[in-house]
């Protein structure tokens, strides 16, 4: 594997390990929309340490979305429910960053960060063992 890319790789899931802490702090602070995107950037910055070791990034998210759907869910390589903890994230993030009315409860949110932190356990393991290969 290549050398630079599998830092890179590693460098991603960090920013989503700091994603995922991040939320928890914004969370207890009440701010459940800040809340609500790290939670989300948590997700997208697993996935793109996924997509790096295919050499593949994208300038928007539906792309990133789309590709990671494609060649890691429908392939059977993760399982659906995570497409599921994407869309939702994705959904809820837009509403929260767009939507000057939107509130997201307290425990909508905390779900959003325990998906995030699924996500980022299940996306952990597989690049452990995808770097051993």
């Amino acid at each position: 594997m290549d050398k630079r890319l599998k830092d890179l790789s590693d460098y991603r899931l960090e920013q989503a390990k700091r994603c995922i802490k991040s939320a928890r702090v914004l969370v207890a602070d009440n701010d459940y929309k800040g809340a609500a995107n790290r939670s989300y950037y948590a997700i997208f910055h697993c996935m793109r340490s996924v997509l790096v070791l295919d050499g593949v990034d994208f300038s928007k998210h539906s792309g990133v979305l789309a590709y990671f759907r494609k060649q890691y869910i429908k392939t059977g390589i993760f399982d659906i429910e995570l497409s599921d903890i994407i869309g939702e994230a994705f959904d809820i993030r837009n509403d929260s960053d767009y939507d000057d009315y939107y509130i997201i409860s307290k425990e909508d949110v905390k779900e959003q960060i325990e998906n995030a932190e699924k996500f980022y356990c299940i996306i952990e393991e597989y690049l452990r063992k995808k770097k051993e290969e």
